[in-house]
């Protein structure tokens, strides 16, 4: 356990908490999870690993506590959801290589713009995502999304990585048509796939704070679960107003370190 105040550990539980409830209905909680462990744990050379490790350690908890509350009520097809979630694990191992030898500082901006592209078109079409498309999916769309959601956001999570789980729930409902309950529901499956990889390897490393991370655990999976019924509940319009609320939070982070920090 880091030596941190009790302050400091509460703080950390209610973050994992809201970060939970996040990823649940759209993805995109380590925005508030990773920089309050950053902020949290003890400063020192490998810090940064601590806190990328502790934050995998708690998110796959919540992350399957909300693919589980899904599963058990919306129809996913998990047989697809893990062949993206295994195209995606091999896709973040690869960019993670990639990324120990470039600066991802350069990719930054292009990633806001296609955010805001990204924005701008769900903004534009309104129906986008608010019903599952006719007939069953086929070969085709199974493939385009293995490849998208799959090796291409998977590779994206390894080489820079915020707002992954958000990418996933838009190429999803883009490529097979889900509405985006099920879209959430799907990108869960596939979360805990790439979640487990990089945890094996921070815990390989030994750079995870275990004690502290299965506390946070315990509220991150009470956030994933009340989140997903909350999406269940709610339904695609307001999944979609939250999608849009991350979405143009993360280009506002990412433009603030990328100009401002």
């Amino acid at each position: 356990m880091p030596d941190i105040s009790l302050t400091m550990i509460v703080v950390l539980c209610l973050a994992a908490l809201a970060a939970g409830w996040i990823d649940a209905v759209v993805g995109g909680g380590g925005l508030l999870l990773l920089p309050t462990l950053l902020l949290g744990l003890p400063n020192g050379a490998s810090a940064a690993q601590y806190a990328l490790g502790t934050n995998k350690a708690v998110a796959i908890v919540g992350t399957t506590g909300a693919a589980v509350t899904y599963a058990r009520r919306t129809p996913v097809d998990v047989k697809i959801a893990v062949r993206i979630g295994l195209a995606a694990l091999a896709g973040s191992t690869a960019g993670a290589f990639v990324a120990a030898g470039m600066s991802t500082e350069v990719l930054k901006p292009v990633v806001m713009v296609v955010l805001l592209a990204v924005g701008a078109f769900v903004i534009l079409r309104p129906s986008f995502g608010t019903a599952p498309g006719a007939g069953p999916v086929s070969a085709r769309r199974v493939l385009a999304a293995i490849g998208l959601a799959g090796v291409g956001i998977g590779f994206y999570d390894g080489l820079i990585g915020p707002g992954t789980g958000t990418f996933l729930v838009l190429a999803l409902t883009a490529v097979l048509h889900l509405d985006m309950v099920t879209a959430s529901a799907t990108a869960k499956i596939v979360n805990c796939c790439t979640n487990a990889g990089a945890l094996a390897t921070f815990a390989w490393k030994g750079t995870v704070y275990w004690q502290l991370a299965a506390l946070m655990a315990v509220f991150n999976l009470v956030g994933g679960t009340v989140g997903a019924h909350t999406a269940l509940k709610k339904g695609s319009g307001f999944v979609r107003v939250v999608l849009l609320s991350v979405v143009f939070t993360l280009v506002a982070k990412m433009g603030y370190e990328q100009w401002v920090a």
